[in-house]
């Protein structure tokens, strides 16, 4: 088993580090039923994965995806919170505290929701799209405070 380097943990780091990236594509939020019921994949998911979102989560209600509303469109299914997704460009640790309730409650003093999402090595945030340039505009400042 190989090693993988940590992340950063410390939490003035984080923030000032945080290089974050807007991405072009709109996204939004869609759900299936699980009909396995099983907290992990089967076979029969991997219709899916062909969806090609960038992240599925598996829940008692349904899964998650969240994908282009492009992709969303031509599959016909329903979908919620058009996004615009704004990749934390600092491999954060899985256990950091307060990296994401910091940024989150700045943007809510923006009365802007914020979906974020992490992955092993970065946090996503998901924005609504007519808030996308001015939540960058706070994350940049809140790196140069």
């Amino acid at each position: 088993m190989s090693s993988i380097p940590s992340g950063e943990t410390h939490l003035d780091t984080l923030i000032r580090s945080m290089e974050p990236v807007l991405h072009d594509d709109v996204f939004v939020f869609c759900t299936v039923p699980d009909k396995q019921g099983s907290s992990s994949l089967t076979s029969s998911d991997a219709h899916l994965l062909a969806l090609n979102p960038v992240m599925l989560f598996k829940e008692v209600e349904g899964i998650t995806l969240i994908m282009t509303k492009e992709a969303a469109i031509a599959e016909g299914m329903g979908y919620e919170f058009p996004a615009r997704m704004i990749t934390l460009n600092i491999h954060s640790a899985l256990d950091a505290v307060g990296f994401l309730a910091r940024i989150t409650q700045r943007l809510a003093a923006l009365d802007m929701g914020v979906n974020p999402v992490s992955g092993f090595y970065h946090d996503h945030l998901f924005v609504p799209v007519d808030k996308a340039d001015t939540a960058m505009s706070e994350l940049h400042q809140m790196s140069e405070e």
